[in-house]
């Protein structure tokens, strides 16, 4: 029995050491990676601890030890695009090589189910040639792009150093797995960069900012305070035996009714799901932050996408300090600076209201653009581009554009470009009427529409339309409204002394038609603070 137990003992203390059978990259590195150009490239792993690791590129060599536990890192030099791939070769207990590797723009693209929406998901059936997405299929064969698309992962212990993903070429056959949003964007830099793209899609549907946040910097805002507290909660009050016994109620009762289906040729029910622990869910803070964000560090990238605010559209109040909040803590854990970022602002949906009110999504689209006070911000309209009865617009080809758009002008070095729509910037109340000035006008202040996937016409001979105005009484009217010059003048009869407008305000703002010549929707916007 000592022998035994001796034995026991050993395999205990064998086991939780870190033991590597061999020379690893991480799980998301693979054949037909995109390293980022014009800055050091961290390229790393795991081995015996104590190994020397020697990685290769092009006529590059590094050379890194595996430390206490296994891990390695080396930081290849700066270099140009390189659209030749070549092999990325580690050695060290063992030798690992991932061919095909090429050198140019990297970008991470996150968020939730906008984000994760596939190109065929944009078609739904509709195989006309003249469909733009279509088009864009069958012109996909640009094999210098490609995206990785992390694993969904939620992961509620802490941050995690690994993720699984593969590198995909994109062609005609591959690009209908692509995200829409992450590929358009990357179409339009690949057209007018011309160098490699890669795209690194990490997105969960549903989820809300909270969950792609570190916890170290939601546990030190009081915005995540009600948020933290009710999640924790229903982790500490998380009964799994009763769960279990619930279950098993649940499914005992679900194989009388589909045996009774079978019977009278109906269709069975949905069999019932188990329970899980709050923990485990993606809307836990952290969890995908631990799981899918955390494991690309410090991966070299020019910047992120981000694609997201639903799940948060009734917490618009604390969205405007969550969101720039999980923008620096990625900068600060990248340690690559204040690296360009761009989102989407929330698409118009549901049904168009018919009297001016209130609501969640304008809110939210509010509290979005709090973001825009950080450096090297930036955000692409698209009220424009949603649909009234889904949530999942097929319009993306325009949001992919305009990430595209932003990211050409402000980081790319194309200065001329007009990249954003109208941006409310300042009022004045004159003779009954309310003044709108604007930047982003580019070279004027035009009328457009915008119909399915076909992009916006300018529409001269059409009124400005979801102008509201408003007096000391808070009384929103919608309102008449003209461009006169480079401003827009707001008024009603109903309204003499006017003190605020709202534009677009709604959470379907159908008709808003507000543009620039470059044909760039202008933003919804409000002047009041009420």
């Amino acid at each position: 029995m000592p022998h035994v137990i001796r034995l026991l003992v050993l395999a205990l203390i064998v086991g939780c050491q870190p033991l590597f059978a061999a020379t690893t990259f991480p799980g998301w590195f693979s054949d037909h990676q995109v390293l980022q150009r014009d800055q050091a490239v961290p390229i790393w792993g795991l081995d015996e601890p104590g190994t020397q690791v020697t990685v290769t590129f092009g006529e590059q060599t590094k050379t890194a030890t595996a430390d206490a536990d296994g891990k390695w890192l080396v930081n290849l030099d700066p270099m140009p695009a390189q659209a030749t791939g070549a092999p990325l070769t580690a050695v060290g207990s063992s030798t690992v090589t991932l061919q095909d590797v090429v050198v140019g723009e990297v970008w991470l693209c996150s968020g939730q189910s906008n984000m994760a929406m596939s190109v065929a998901s944009c078609v739904r059936g509709d195989k006309s040639p003249a469909n733009p997405v279509n088009q864009a299929i069958a012109a996909a064969d640009l094999p210098l792009i490609r995206m990785v698309t992390i694993r969904r992962s939620a992961k509620p212990a802490g941050p995690e150093t690994n993720a699984s993903g593969t590198w995909v070429p994109c062609s005609s056959s591959s690009v209908r797995g692509f995200s829409a949003v992450a590929f358009f964007m990357g179409r339009q830099l690949h057209a007018e960069l011309g160098v490699p793209i890669g795209l690194i899609h990490s997105s969960w549907g549903g989820t809300p900012v909270e969950a792609w946040t570190p916890m170290a910097a939601l546990d030190q805002t009081p915005a995540a305070a009600t948020y933290l507290e009710d999640w924790r909660g229903k982790a500490e009050s998380w009964d799994a035996e009763k769960a279990a016994a619930a279950y098993k109620k649940q499914l005992a009762d679900w194989e009388v009714k589909a045996a009774e289906a079978k019977t009278a040729g109906e269709k069975a029910p949905r069999k019932p799901r188990a329970a899980q622990s709050p923990i485990v869910s993606p809307h836990y803070p952290a969890t995908l932050y631990n799981g899918m964000i955390h494991p690309l560090l410090p991966y070299g990238i020019r910047g992120a996408i981000w694609y997201q605010g639903e799940s948060n559209a009734g917490r618009a109040n604390t969205y405007g300090t969550l969101f720039p909040l999980m923008i620096t803590s990625w900068r600060e854990r990248f340690k690559q600076g204040n690296f360009p970022f761009g989102y989407v602002q929330l698409v118009a949906f549901q049904q168009p209201v018919k009297q001016p009110s209130d609501s969640n999504w304008a809110s939210l689209r509010e509290a979005q653009d709090q973001a825009l006070a950080l450096p090297n911000v930036g955000r692409a309209v698209g009220i424009d581009a949603g649909e009234a009865g889904d949530i999942h617009p097929r319009y993306k080809i325009d949001i992919g554009d305009r990430l595209a758009y932003w990211a050409l002008a402000t980081v790319y070095g194309q200065a001329d470009r007009v990249y954003s729509g109208p941006r409310y910037r300042d009022m004045a109340v004159k003779d009954g009427t309310i003044v709108l000035q604007f930047h982003h006008i580019g070279s004027g202040l035009i009328t457009a529409a915008k119909d399915g996937h076909a992009p916006p016409v300018a529409t001269p001979e059409a009124p400005l339309a979801m102008f509201q105005i408003a007096g000391e009484d808070k009384r929103w009217v919608w309102a008449d409204a003209a461009i006169v010059g480079d401003t827009v003048v707001v008024s009603s009869p109903d309204v003499p002394a006017p003190v605020a407008v709202r534009y677009a305000w709604a959470t379907n703002p159908a008709g808003a038609n507000l543009y620039n010549a470059a044909l760039l929707p202008a933003s919804p916007f409000r002047t009041d603070s009420w």
